[in-house]
């Protein structure tokens, strides 16, 4: 019996989020969170706290002809959004949202020197390589009432705009200056994670061939690789 219950509660929680969505009035995935935790919470007063959490991928109209199609997407990202609600019964909500997976990369401005070596050290210092990385993001708005739809692009800008602008020293040193970017110009949001695993290519040595290599043939490796993390809050 505890099974077939857990069953069907659990299709019935399917099923609250297909018949919610038909009739909710929400324009991003925050505002439709907000919505299933309330009706969660208010449906079942057996529940005394609730999580939603949501992904969402991005489609884009194939451009025919250099027009947009009406009824054709293609997906041309793996990055994906992200978002989870949670609160308890008369309580405020509590809003995070991020993304994963979103691929960059830039080609200048980027070196790593001076770092501790050992007998064990083999990476050689570099004062211009490229830096390759799979940007995982998360952060807490400030309030379940801001305008989510306009600041997650805004949130997403400076992200990007830091990494490629950033003379950056190692990944550690332009992942802080992303996340302190991002608090300088969304004061509506009280802290950012970030994780940025190091994805490297390394320039191929064509000595052997009787060529030279002047950063021009890099290629990208699957062997272990650092993740870097960090969290930053506000102060006070």
């Amino acid at each position: 019996m505890g099974m077939l219950a857990e069953n069907r509660y659990g299709k019935s929680m399917k099923n609250t989020v297909y018949s919610l969505a038909r009739s909710s009035s929400a324009e991003c995935m925050e505002e439709f969170g907000l919505e299933l935790l309330s009706f969660f919470l208010e449906r079942n007063p057996q529940v005394s706290a609730a999580r939603v959490s949501l992904a969402e991928k991005t489609w884009e109209r194939v451009q025919i002809g250099g027009r947009p199609h009406p009824t054709t997407f293609v997906q041309s990202s793996t990055e994906c959004q992200t978002a989870e609600i949670s609160g308890r019964r008369n309580g405020m909500p509590s809003v995070k949202s991020g993304l994963e997976n979103l691929v960059i990369l830039k080609t200048a401005d980027s070196e790593f020197t001076g770092f501790i070596k050992d007998s064990l050290t083999t990476l050689p210092e570099a004062t211009d390589r490229l830096f390759g990385t799979a940007v995982r993001a998360g952060w807490t708005y400030s309030s379940p009432s801001v305008a989510f739809a306009a600041l997650r692009p805004k949130i997403r800008e400076v992200l990007l705009s830091v990494f490629a602008r950033h003379a950056s020293k190692s990944v550690q040193h332009t992942l802080y200056a992303m996340g302190e970017g991002v608090l300088a110009n969304v004061p509506e949001i009280s802290d950012i994670e970030l994780t940025m695993p190091n994805k490297h290519c390394l320039l191929i040595d064509l000595s052997r061939f009787g060529q030279d290599n002047p950063n021009e043939i890099f290629v990208p490796i699957d062997e272990p690789h650092g993740t870097i993390e960090a969290r930053l809050r506000r102060q006070g």
